[in-house]
């Protein structure tokens, strides 16, 4: 395959998804424009800090059981593509939605090192379903 030099960087440096990669522990090892802008918190303010930078503090007990099992085990319950929706937390302590892909990292044993996600923010077509479904439920109601 022929991939066009500075694919990766420009892919990477994207400002309209979110890339966000992890390392073992959980720290954030990577952090694009496309996270500066849906979570504002800065590569300076997020690099080495544990994702509970975006986590909703309700599920972050859940969150973190399940990376444990995935790091000891290198099993994911998530496979291949597929499409993950989630609340998160920005900076100044909005809740967002987001959907995300993720996949996990291994080293030349085979051996998980961590993981790397791909987030959009879809806040606001969450937020007109979920008004739609609202209407549905009235006209339903008044009939």
């Amino acid at each position: 395959m022929n991939t066009p030099s500075g694919l990766g960087d420009a892919i990477l440096a994207t400002a309209s998804d979110a890339i966000i990669a992890t390392d073992r522990s959980g720290a954030v090892t990577f952090w694009n424009a496309g996270a500066e802008r849906i979570f504002g918190f800065t590569a300076e303010e997020a690099l080495g800090q544990p994702l509970d930078l975006i986590i909703p503090d309700n599920l972050r007990d859940r969150h973190w059981r399940g990376y444990q099992r995935v790091m000891a085990s290198g099993e994911s319950q998530y496979g291949h593509g597929d499409l993950l929706a989630v609340p998160a937390m920005t900076k100044d302590g909005r809740r967002i939605s987001v959907e995300f892909t993720i996949v996990l990292l291994k080293d030349e044993q085979n051996r998980p090192t961590g993981t790397a996600a791909i987030l959009r923010d879809v806040t606001r077509r969450f937020e007109e379903a979920r008004q739609l479904k609202r209407d549905l439920a009235e006209a339903l109601r008044v009939k």
